[in-house]
């Protein structure tokens, strides 16, 4: 597995893509979820608004990075023909992805955690001035308080979870384009889909097993029994995800030609 580990390690440090990617994430969820507290306001109290989810919008778009990211560094070996090499120097091909996951999950954790700790700070210097305080019973955007704590770790496993999504996808599909329109079509189009049957019951289940509506649930801090499903039921929905994906990208990996 070391080696393995090394030899992924090179190969996305040695491209310029990652990086860049890595950067975007921080910059896209620190820009959105700012221009969103920038807009919102409370002057009065007790407005339907949580302003934590609304600090964290930025995931809603810096996930498609993480996607593309996560996608890349599969199917980018089998369009080079890289994966050819790969295997030839890693035999088990259950090595090579457990590699690939651990290094994607490790870079999206830490530039997750970056982006959510900044889009908290922005929170924290903006809301105020709008009128959410704890004066108008809000809660401070601390990391010492429970439900603050578990909407920002939560998110960042969020994201870490939709790379693994996105991982085992890629293995399984080896397209770059077909690879990102399936993850990012689970991602934004059931919930359009959910969305347009109303307030059926059936749009409430599609948004309790939908990878995006489920996995987001981890961000709320108020108003939880409007919610389609519990915060960590939630992310246990996304988490079910990643784990169906990657069985099934290493099963088709293992058992197929590259």
């Amino acid at each position: 597995m070391s080696s393995a580990l090394r030899a992924e390690w090179v190969k996305l440090r040695t491209v310029p893509g990652p990086a860049w990617l890595l950067a975007a994430v921080v910059a896209a969820t620190v820009t959105l979820g700012a221009v969103v507290d920038a807009a919102a306001r409370c002057p009065a109290g007790h407005c339907a608004a949580d302003p934590v989810k609304g600090s964290l919008t930025g995931v809603y778009l810096s996930q498609a990075l993480v996607v593309i990211l996560a996608v890349t560094a599969v199917s980018g070996e089998y369009s080079t023909g890289m994966i050819h090499l790969t295997l030839a120097a890693t035999p088990r091909r259950a090595t090579v992805l457990a590699a690939k996951g651990i290094l994607v999950a490790g870079l999206v954790l830490a530039a997750g955690a970056v982006a959510v700790l900044g889009a908290l700070l922005a929170g924290r210097l903006i809301l105020p001035g709008h009128g959410f305080t704890a004066g108008h019973g809000y809660l401070p955007l601390s990391l010492t308080v429970g439900p603050v704590l578990r909407a920002t770790g939560g998110t960042v496993l969020y994201l870490v979870l939709v790379a693994l999504l996105s991982l085992g996808v890629a293995a399984a599909v080896r397209d770059t384009a077909a690879a990102a329109g399936t993850v990012l079509g689970l991602l934004y189009v059931v919930p359009l889909v959910a969305a347009g049957l109303g307030g059926s019951a059936l749009a409430r289940h599609l948004e309790q097993v939908a990878p995006m509506t489920a996995g987001l649930a981890i961000q709320a801090t108020a108003g939880l029994g409007h919610q389609p499903i519990s915060p960590w039921a939630g992310l246990g929905v996304l988490a079910a995800w990643a784990a169906a994906a990657l069985i099934a990208g290493g099963l088709l990996l293992q058992h197929r030609d590259a």
